[in-house]
């Protein structure tokens, strides 16, 4: 995939004056190679921190490496201050880890005190007004803080994601679509730039495309892409027109931002006046690696922004979209999964699902928007079943008075035929239905939710609260036994 961060980090170790500074090296090079022997490669700052002029000498070291991500290891106690400012003028996304003692045996000069000290950097980080990631229990083995710091990988890659994204967008959102229509102030607490344009213009540069002389190349990669499913051949010029049409905008907009993701309109008036629907070029761009959100979703494309660059794969942007059938509970559910009614729910949209994760696909017209229009300016949909497995349902979203909230639930896509038309699966998430009821409909979420193929609510988790989410703010699917605030204990 292009258009994603990719993370290089640099470990630092620091030590305190009064302990010696030979525990907090030797324990450094014990994690350099646990990390190296299990994940990769790591940076390794010769310079160990004791005061304010080693942290100048330090910063300039990694900073000189190339790393874009900082580890602070506490080897043994570690100066609260000289520490802290590191991650400050390091400016990058932070981790603060520390050494546990190592053998009963040595308890008087091998002893570093480091359990006291990220209580102390957490503190001084609180002081100065930091964020750093600081993970579950931060204290371990070589071979444990190695582990911490893969864990950290995805959240630094974020972080990075985040403060190089633009996202443009195109037209206003649709009018009886409010709900996705929110303020941008906290796109830019976010550190995301937002480039929002006419639909006219986008029609203008699509036009200005035409007789391009890449489009039989892109058609020739729809057609393979497609296989049997290409149903509409068509329209696959138009397509590809439009598809290129995208690709140039970004690459001549993206200005100062590395990375961009794009929330695009698809109707009212766009299918008669483009001739075509948007969405199957939508999931060839989300595919390689630029999310494009549909009806001007805005957090839509930032949430698929996130999942991508956690998940190092493919997303989707999907409506919470319609009940299981009782009967098709009966039939195809209950008994073979460890689900009740209220626990599934169908995602859809029209058709801006990536191939990848289809279990078949087919290029069709937009059912719903045929029904008021003519057939023939609906096609571009890519439709079929989303492929079975474990999924994360997510979202990132600012409120209409510009505060910023998530969730986050994990579950799976279930092997059910769904017997039904567009880009769409049979979704199971434990505790569903109190979920929809006292987080999605009780804080106002939108219909979109975005779809990551896999479990990594964890890391999401910690890039939400890195970002500025207030914890309480950050919801997910309880358990039952867990009440939210707002459900009625006598129900």
């Amino acid at each position: 995939m292009n258009n994603m961060p990719k993370e290089k980090i640099g470990i630092v170790a620091v030590s305190r004056d009064c302990f010696p500074m030979t525990l907090s090296e030797s324990r450094r090079k014990a994690v350099v190679k646990a990390y190296q022997d299990k994940y990769g490669e790591i940076y390794e700052c010769p310079v160990c921190v004791e005061n304010e002029i080693h942290m100048r000498k330090a910063l300039a070291d990694v900073k000189k490496a190339g790393c874009n991500a900082l580890v602070v290891y506490l080897g043994n106690f570690g100066p609260e201050s000289s520490e802290t400012l590191l991650i400050k003028e390091f400016e990058g996304p932070a981790m603060v880890v520390a050494a546990a003692e190592e053998t009963g045996d040595n308890l008087i000069q091998g002893r570093g005190d480091a359990y006291c000290g990220v209580l102390n950097a957490s503190y001084n980080l609180k002081l100065r007004n930091l964020k750093a990631y600081i993970p579950e229990y931060p204290v371990g083995t070589a071979a444990e803080c190695a582990d911490m710091i893969h864990e950290f990988e995805p959240i630094a890659r974020a972080i990075i994601g985040l403060r190089n994204l633009k996202i443009i967008s195109f037209g206003p959102r649709p009018q009886d679509f409010l709900a996705c229509n929110a303020p941008i102030k906290q796109l830019y607490n976010l550190g995301v730039e937002i480039e929002e344009n006419s639909e006219l213009d986008l029609f203008e540069s699509f036009n200005n495309h035409a007789g391009d002389e890449r489009i039989p190349e892109i058609v020739a990669q729809m057609e393979q892409e497609l296989g049997a499913g290409n149903k509409k051949p068509e329209i696959l010029s138009k397509l590809a027109q439009y598809e290129i049409t995208l690709t140039d905008w970004v690459e001549g907009h993206k200005g100062s931002r590395e990375f961009v993701a794009i929330a695009g309109k698809c109707w009212p008036a766009f299918q008669t006046q483009f001739g075509f629907v948007p969405c199957y070029v939508n999931s060839r761009l989300t595919q390689k690696g630029i999310p494009v959100s549909c009806e001007v979703d805005i957090y839509g494309a930032l949430s698929e922004f996130i999942g991508t660059v956690v998940s190092q794969d493919t997303v989707t942007l999907l409506d919470i979209n319609n009940s299981v059938p009782a009967d098709m509970y009966e039939s195809e559910i209950k008994g073979k999964h460890d689900y009740t009614l209220k626990d599934t729910f169908m995602g859809f949209h029209c058709g801006n699902t990536a191939s990848s994760k289809l279990s078949f696909c087919e290029m069709k017209y937009q059912l719903i928007m045929a029904r008021s229009l003519p057939e023939e300016v609906t096609q571009g949909t890519l439709e079929g079943d989303i492929v079975p497995g474990d999924i994360t349902f997510y979202r990132l979203q600012s409120t209409s008075d510009a505060k910023i909230r998530a969730y986050i639930a994990q579950g799976e896509v279930l092997p059910v035929a769904t017997c039904s038309f567009g880009a769409i699966g049979v979704f199971a998430i434990p505790e569903m239905g109190r979920f929809y009821r006292h987080v999605l409909i009780e804080k106002n979420y939108p219909h979109h939710g975005a779809v990551a193929f896999g479990h990594f609510g964890k890391a999401l988790y910690e890039v939400f609260k890195y970002v500025g989410v207030p914890v309480e703010e950050i919801n997910f699917n309880q358990p039952k036994g867990m009440m939210y605030p707002t459900e009625n204990p006598f129900a």
